[in-house]
């Protein structure tokens, strides 16, 4: 980024995030002053009836000995039990998946015949990194808006358990030459060009590829332009894991659905990531990225994590047709491109505005925010880059700064810094969280916004439905 928003950053102040998060608790959020009506883009009202998802694992722990489809069929079976839905009515799957397994690459029709599905019934798989299962369920909205189809299931998962190692180039090129060679001799010839660095394996790893940097380096280097301090990170990423624990002791996760994994004696029914420290013990820890003068930690970034999500999305009208009560209305989306060099996760930055703009609301009409954290240091720049003149007027267009959302609205549930980010499932989560905490809040409209991989990003706007339950 410029040297102006390394200004800019300087200028900011802290955000008191353990303040804000102490007001969740006692504020009554109210819907009896009417909130603009968003503007209806289409004929019809497309509806998000109900969404599960598995519980959300740390890597390595009790789904390490499953493959990746097993943990979509669950989904997919346990949305269809919980909504007492039968297979047939399903016109079509779609799901998402970042680190594919090769074996079932497209793995929506995978999961979609192991859960018993009907071979009639068409399923492919998409891929927008961080934000894949938004895109699942926009791609079915747009089948759904086009009259192709009336009852869609839209979900994702990720497996980090098992992620495909490979050969390098070499060892690659030499093994398919290996392969053709017909006489003894090529073999021979082409077993003396071996070498032993050819052995060498390729691990996959959460980089760009245009840039070659990491992620939690270019989140160094965002928080660093934003002048987001190491205390403000701690403090925010202290602040998600709190709120989480207090949501999942209140039974507020009702869109997790339990596991019982062959040759575990316990059943899965909780998320296991979720950690409260204390500011000391965070303060301890070391930079993970960009050492010995980073901010961001592993207990201030998102984790590694397997799970599953899926949900039913169709028109308001099919809904009644077939008894059943939705949970929102799926009002509108975008999604946004930016610099993936110095603007890799500044996604909500980006798309939160034209959002709002688009569907002709303000930030005050918002009642519940479901922001994706990849990292608190990424969370607390794009607040910042929100609520600044120059960031607004420069980047996004703007002739004043758009302003901080009220964080008292902000991810009261947690966020993927303590629930975890299957990349490929949290944005049916952050979906089915924002329904539900509309009713718990007796709010009316909510806010999903992510960024992803590639300086991409999403936002949606969520419209709590009448009469809606958060069960």
């Amino acid at each position: 980024m410029s040297q102006n928003i390394c200004l800019l950053g300087r200028k900011s102040n802290g955000l008191n995030i353990l303040n804000i998060s102490r007001k969740v608790q006692c504020r009554a959020l109210s819907s009896a002053v009417a909130a603009p009506q968003p503007k209806q883009r289409n004929g019809q009202n497309i509806v998000l009836v109900d969404g599960v998802r598995t519980p959300f694992l740390t890597s390595g722990t009790s789904y390490s000995k499953l493959m990746p489809h097993e943990l979509a069929r669950h989904s997919l079976l346990s949305l269809l039990q919980k909504n007492r839905l039968d297979k047939e009515l399903i016109d079509y799957i779609v799901y998402g998946s970042v680190i594919q397994e090769v074996k079932t690459s497209n793995i929506a029709r995978e999961a979609a015949l192991a859960a018993g599905f009907s071979n009639k019934t068409p399923a492919h798989t998409v891929t927008m990194a961080c934000i894949s299962s938004n895109a699942a369920i926009t791609t079915g909205m747009g089948l759904i808006a086009t009259n192709t189809y009336d009852v869609i299931v839209a979900g994702g998962v990720e497996f980090m358990s098992d992620v495909p190692i490979r050969h390098s180039r070499k060892m690659r090129g030499l093994m398919l030459k290996a392969n053709k060679a017909k006489t003894l001799g090529q073999r021979l010839a082409l077993l003396s060009t071996f070498r032993p660095g050819f052995l060498a394996p390729e691990l996959p790893a959460v980089a760009e590829f245009s840039s070659g940097e990491t992620m939690g380096h270019s989140a160094d280097r965002l928080a660093s332009a934003f002048n987001v301090s190491r205390a403000e990170q701690d403090e925010y990423a202290l602040r998600s894991h709190t709120l989480a624990k207090q949501a999942q002791e209140k039974g507020y996760f009702t869109d997790l659905v339990p596991f019982k994994v062959q040759g575990i004696d316990q059943v899965v029914d909780k998320d296991n990531g979720i950690r409260v420290s204390t500011p000391e013990s965070l303060a301890k820890l070391k930079p993970a990225f960009v050492k010995p003068y980073g901010t961001v930690t592993a207990a201030n970034a998102s984790f590694l994590t397997d799970g599953a999500s899926a949900c039913l999305i169709m028109t308001e009208e099919k809904a009644k047709q077939l008894g059943l009560k939705p949970k929102a209305f799926l009002r509108d989306f975008l999604y946004v491109s930016q610099d993936p060099v110095d603007q890799l996760l500044l996604g909500p930055a980006y798309g939160i505005p034209k959002l709002l703009k688009k569907a002709g609301v303000t930030l005050k009409d918002i009642d519940s925010w479901e922001i994706h954290e990849a990292f608190a240091g990424q969370i607390v720049a794009n607040l910042k880059a929100l609520d600044s003149d120059w960031f607004c007027k420069t980047y996004l267009g703007l002739s004043e700064k758009v302003g901080s959302p009220d964080l008292t609205k902000w991810n009261n549930w947690g966020g993927s810094l303590s629930i975890g980010h299957p990349f490929a499932a949290t944005g049916v989560r952050l979906c089915m969280h924002t329904a539900n905490r509309l009713v718990r809040e007796d709010g009316k409209l909510g806010v999903v916004a992510a960024c992803a991989a590639g300086g991409q990003g999403v936002a949606m706007l969520i419209e709590r439905y009448p009469g809606a339950t958060a069960d």
